[in-house]
């Protein structure tokens, strides 16, 4: 329970980075930074398949079609929705929307995987979804207070924001499901290996995406340098370092905490996320949080040990009539 939990928070620490990206590249169109960013994660995924290309030859034809919707729906358009959200909304908005995910993905498989994992007593799980809840709702309230007081701010681009990361909800709410039932289903594969088969799925999808979005680029009415934009040194570190630790190297950890954990568990986990892209946006701002954020992220955390001492119970199946 704790290693798996450990790993989920490298994950998390990682995964935070990929709400940075926008906030330093205003700049760019949202789908240059998804493609980008994928495209630098397949690029990354080639030499490590080839030293671990004994254990991919033994994935099926059916497992590499499912590498492959994993990283069209969990990789490609669910960054493309957070990016575009992040560009509209700026960083606090869609970070607390996605950061109800635990609360999500908990209703979600405890209803769902229940006959896999046990069922934890909705009696038992309320109350940390409550303060889950609580903690995102407190940390929520501040940063929109802070944008209800900028005079410039447009209502109808924060709400199109907010409906983008709405979508990317949705994606991250079906993917750790997906992935799980696979890791759950192959305890014999290798975690490393299934997060370098989802990153060399995702390279044809990334450069299929990036020719698009620069064939878009050119036939716009303002000109945009290509292939990498007017800062290419800083787009291209960027892109590398979300594509190696927030992309492979955050997979790898996540795979293996849903090896060792229930699904309801693990989706919990994904506050990690949240709490970190909180912090590195509070860095970026160069202030300390608000008293009221700093109760939100406590109740984040008390959420979520809260939760690590839930066991899952099994269903007891009934007994037949004869």
């Amino acid at each position: 329970m704790w290693i798996g939990t450990l790993f989920a928070l490298a994950a998390g620490l990682m995964w935070g980075l990929v709400f940075v990206g926008p906030l330093l590249l205003p700049e760019y169109p949202a789908a240059l930074q998804a493609f980008g960013r994928y495209l630098a994660f397949g690029l990354i995924a080639l030499p490590l398949a080839w030293f671990d290309r004994a254990r991919l030859a033994q994935l099926s034809r059916s497992d590499w079609l499912h590498a492959l919707e994993l990283a069209l729906v969990g990789n490609v358009v669910y960054y493309l929705f957070l990016a575009s959200a992040i560009q509209r909304s700026g960083g606090p908005l869609p970070t607390m929307i996605i950061g109800t995910l635990p609360v999500v993905i908990a209703l979600v498989s405890n209803r769902r995987d229940a006959a896999r994992d046990g069922r934890l007593p909705w009696l038992k799980l309320l109350p940390s979804l409550a303060l889950i809840a609580a903690g995102i709702a407190a940390v929520n309230q501040v940063e929109l207070q802070a944008l209800a007081q900028q005079p410039q701010a447009d209502t109808a681009r924060y709400a199109l924001g907010a409906l983008l990361a709405g979508g990317a909800l949705l994606c991250w709410t079906w993917y750790p499901l997906r992935n799980a039932d696979w890791l759950r289903a192959h305890p014999d594969r290798s975690p490393r290996t299934w997060a370098t088969a989802q990153g060399v799925a995702t390279l044809p999808l990334a450069v299929l995406g990036y020719l698009l979005t620069w064939g878009w680029l050119a036939a716009g009415p303002a000109a945009f340098p290509m292939p990498f934009g007017p800062r290419p040194a800083v787009f291209i570190g960027l892109m590398a370092a979300i594509g190696l630790f927030a992309s492979w190297l955050g997979t790898l950890c996540w795979n293996e905490a849903s090896q060792r954990l229930p699904t309801t568990v693990v989706g919990q986990l994904i506050v990690f996320e949240t709490l970190s892209a909180l912090a590195y946006a509070f860095v970026l701002r160069g202030h300390w949080p608000e008293p009221l954020t700093l109760a939100g992220i406590g109740l984040l955390v008390a959420g979520v040990l809260m939760a690590l001492r839930i066991r899952p119970e099994p269903l007891v199946a009934q007994a037949h009539p004869d």
